[in-house]
């Protein structure tokens, strides 16, 4: 009997043990301090890259394209900036409306009068051609995608939107 709770003594206190794992901070390699320096520093470089959630069905413009959209408007055709208030307000490619799909990501599924209460301008009209874009290509993606689910045929991107433009040295207007 002593040998058993000796053993059952033993058990227990193996528990305890056990249940005191040391703290492993989140994002630490527990192999890093392995590897050698010399192999650390062989591995290639990280490239990011951006991946759109679906491939685009609808045309996708480029710098050139959308600067002649900037610099001859179109009654048939609309540039939508889908970034937030606080990023138009910092710039925009000229003639572009600003329709936000982070925060009002409803916005095309409103009727006409409630969207003309929202954003103080008509709905764009589905029978034209609309043209999103926003920082970097991806919320631009989305609303394209939301205008197609809400019955927009003619639908376009500027996959590089708002960063591409910078860098090309596009003009930026201002409200």
């Amino acid at each position: 009997m002593a040998q058993r709770l000796m053993h059952f003594g033993l058990a227990a206190s193996a528990c305890r043990t056990s249940l005191r794992v040391p703290h492993i901070r989140p994002g630490v390699s527990r192999l890093a301090h392995l590897q050698e320096p010399r192999e650390r520093a062989l591995r290639p470089a990280l490239v990011p890259i951006r991946w759109h959630s679906a491939p685009s069905k609808g045309k996708v413009y480029e710098f050139q394209d959308m600067q002649k959209f900037s610099s001859s408007p179109s009654a048939d055709r609309i540039l939508v900036d889908v970034r937030e208030p606080a990023e138009y307000k910092d710039g925009y490619i000229p003639g572009a409306i600003n329709i936000p799909i982070k925060s009002q990501p409803d916005a095309m599924f409103l009727p006409e009068d409630e969207f003309e209460d929202r954003f103080g301008f008509s709905k764009p009209d589905p029978e034209k051609e609309v043209v999103f874009y926003c920082k970097s290509g991806v919320r631009s993606s989305a609303a394209a995608q939301f205008a197609k689910q809400h019955g927009y045929s003619d639908v376009a991107e500027y996959r590089g939107s708002w960063l591409d433009w910078q860098k090309h040295g596009g003009q930026a207007m201002k409200p």
